[in-house]
């Protein structure tokens, strides 16, 4: 049996991504062998595409490296001692992160503590969406100890993280403004936030006396949404490559502030995933490519203005 992954060959740009064939792998004590289904295109993928960030750096003399860290799909076989899951069941995990990677394959061995079961209630497509963004949201609005009655204002309300952000802070009862391109209006109002047209005013000049900023984005924006902010509040800034600049800032301003990196959690999964399966939780997808068009799917989430999330179908 073959198993195709998608490799990053060398550091540039999307066509540095090629199909390459693996075996299937045999699993370890403890793992199982789950035939991926979708994986998601995260920013983290670009950028590592592009030769930026830490695990760009720690795996340089590693290419190809097979990067993605979303998977869901189905156990097609269990190692020694893997007791929690059955051949056939569907889970999802955040798996490889940030060193290991991996998730751009066909058949991946995950330890079994590190998968989610996903619900008869909850697509493949939609549980692919969660691992990653949906955990990095969660922590992020833990952080900053978001809690009922904040004004709370998220950048990048309409993207991967921004859209699972929003709608766990309205679930909190927090005031949620976030900002957004035209487009993406109506469809923040249906999350249930303020909407802030980016492209018209910049979020400094439509929101103030803000408690808790979560920032998305980094850079330029992330400066003009401090100015919002009122005294003691809170930043929390999810872009690695602008944390120390957004953060240095924000403490010179009197605000507390912190950089955060995602800690894969399969508890926090299986907590998104059972908000999916109740309606809690709406995930969105922008769009799903076939693998064989991923240097497509990287240009897109390239661009900045993907609507939830760009997801890969590894089985065609």
């Amino acid at each position: 049996m073959e198993n195709k992954q998608i490799a990053i060959t060398k550091f540039g740009g999307p066509e540095v991504l090629a199909v390459q064939s693996a075996s299937v792998p045999e699993p370890k004590a403890g793992e199982v062998i789950v035939k991926v289904a979708f994986s998601g295109v995260n920013p983290i993928d670009v950028k590592t595409r592009a030769g930026l960030g830490w695990a760009a750096s720690q795996n340089k003399d590693k290419l190809p490296w097979v990067p993605g860290y979303d998977v869901s799909g189905q156990v097609v076989a269990c190692g020694e001692a893997a007791e929690r899951f059955n051949q056939g069941d569907n889970v999802a995990g955040f798996i490889g992160f940030p060193l290991q990677g991996g998730g751009y394959s066909q058949y991946v061995s995950v330890p079994e503590n590190e998968l989610s079961l996903v619900p008869d209630a909850v697509t493949l497509e939609a549980a692919a969406v969660l691992p990653l963004a949906g955990q990095t949201a969660a922590q992020a609005l833990n952080k900053a100890e978001v809690k009922e009655g904040d004004r709370v204002l998220i950048l990048a309300g309409a993207g991967g993280v921004g859209h699972l952000a929003v709608q766990i802070a309205v679930a909190a009862k927090a005031e949620v403004y976030t900002t957004c391109s035209e487009r993406n209006l109506d469809y923040m109002a249906t999350l249930g936030a303020h909407a802030i047209n980016y492209q018209f005013a910049p979020a400094s000049e439509r929101v103030e006396e803000v408690d808790v900023l979560i920032d998305l984005v980094g850079g330029d924006a992330a400066l003009d949404a401090l100015k919002c902010l009122k005294d003691g509040a809170r930043v929390v800034t999810v872009p690695p490559l602008s944390a120390e600049l957004i953060c240095e800032k924000a403490k010179l301003l009197g605000f507390e502030a912190t950089g955060m990196l995602v800690d894969p959690n399969p508890e926090q999964l299986d907590t998104m995933l059972y908000m999916v399966s109740v309606g809690l939780l709406k995930t969105e997808i922008q769009s799903v490519y076939p693998m064989t068009d991923v240097v497509t799917a990287h240009e897109q989430v390239e661009t900045g203005h993907t609507r939830g999330k760009v997801l890969l179908d590894m089985q065609c």
